[in-house]
């Protein structure tokens, strides 16, 4: 695991404490300190007519003071909850998931909330989105409280990036002791060969002989690691977010065989973000 910060978001926010949770337990098993990170998001105030460009106006003293007091009220609380976890605080002044995407150049982890203060209710946060798509070190949107002993899964398509999300995978299920899943789905046939006889919507030896092998590869990296392998005939998305129901984390690449080059996150990944019913981690990776 890295030894660099887990640097998590945080906004004093009912979702942006489960974060911090997260953060902390995940400190706690790997070593690694703590930075509970808050942006400036401050409006610039300028007059409508004026043609002259106006400065931004950033927070006065004593709000930059009560976020202080936010920020250290949460450190105590981590010492108190996780005495044995270093842990520190970070401001920027910028927009948050611009100063996160910043961020993330030196952390080991993001570890966000699903939503925000200024997230529109029942839908994803626009910061969790952006910083998903965006950041350079794995990041992890948190939804809940899931079991601690059910196990992680990890979606993968032979891509480099679901391999770099198998690594990651495998390292936080050995790390926690429970189960890892790795699931490989393919699309079924659409249109006019969707009923066709030749379609037996099975995966054939031969198609599925890659995966088994890299499956054993990594059976052989972790072997006191309890690996399961399935494949199925069946869209990512939807086997994926079926599969969170009952694993603790859901693991996949930032953009698979499917994405269009240049996308920064790929379909399965963004269906992921607003359905999953446990936490989910995006993992970047070399582009294939």
């Amino acid at each position: 695991m890295s030894s660099r910060t887990i640097v998590v978001g945080y906004d004093r926010s009912t979702d942006a404490k489960l974060a911090a949770r997260w953060a902390l337990d995940e400190a706690f098993r790997t070593g690694q300190p703590v930075e509970f990170f808050y942006a400036y998001e401050w409006p610039i105030w300028a007059p409508a007519a004026s043609m002259v460009p106006t400065p931004a106006v950033w927070p006065d003293e004593a709000t930059r003071q009560a976020i202080k007091d936010t920020l250290a009220e949460a450190v105590a609380d981590a010492q108190r909850s996780h005495p044995g976890v270093r842990t520190t605080i970070a401001t920027a002044d910028n927009e948050a998931a611009l100063a996160l995407v910043r961020r993330s150049a030196d952390a080991g982890l993001i570890v966000l909330g699903s939503r925000g203060h200024s997230a529109v209710i029942n839908l994803l946060g626009s910061v969790s989105a952006a910083v998903s798509a965006h950041a350079q070190c794995p990041v992890v949107v948190v939804r809940g409280r899931p079991d601690a002993t059910a196990p992680i899964a990890v979606g993968v398509d032979g891509s480099a990036t679901s391999e770099t999300a198998l690594a990651f995978a495998a390292g936080e299920a050995a790390i926690r002791g429970v189960p890892l899943l790795v699931i490989r789905a393919w699309k079924p046939a659409g249109g006019l060969w969707a009923e066709s006889p030749i379609v037996t919507h099975a995966v054939t030896v031969k198609e599925r002989q890659p995966f088994d092998d890299l499956v054993a590869a990594w059976r052989e990296k972790y072997p006191q690691l309890d690996i399961t392998a399935e494949a199925v005939v069946e869209h990512p998305a939807a086997a994926l977010t079926q599969l969170s129901a009952t694993t603790q984390l859901l693991v996949v690449g930032s953009r698979g065989r499917g994405a269009l080059r240049g996308m920064l996150l790929g379909s399965v990944s963004q269906h992921l973000l607003r359905h999953s019913a446990c936490d989910i981690a995006i993992v970047h990776g070399a582009a294939d």
